[in-house]
């Protein structure tokens, strides 16, 4: 599985999950939506992507060429 491939299913799993905790245990859970929301766009708008840094020192892989991974 690809980096692009991983961060697009972290986030739609971190929404996902959020939205869940909110409807079951809180409201407050909705502020994970908001933050993984505001990541993407921070990243469509600089190139870099917090999850993709972190990923690839876990995943002990170099960084792109682009800082960013290709959409």
């Amino acid at each position: 599985m690809t980096i692009e491939r991983m961060i697009r299913a972290l986030a739609g799993t971190l929404v996902l999950t959020s939205l869940v905790l909110s409807v079951y245990v809180s409201k407050n859970w909705l502020w994970l939506a908001a933050f993984v929301g505001a990541n993407l766009l921070q990243s469509s708008l600089t190139r870099w992507c917090l999850a993709e840094s972190i990923l690839r020192k876990i995943l002990n892989r170099p960084a792109s060429s682009n800082g960013c991974s290709s959409v």
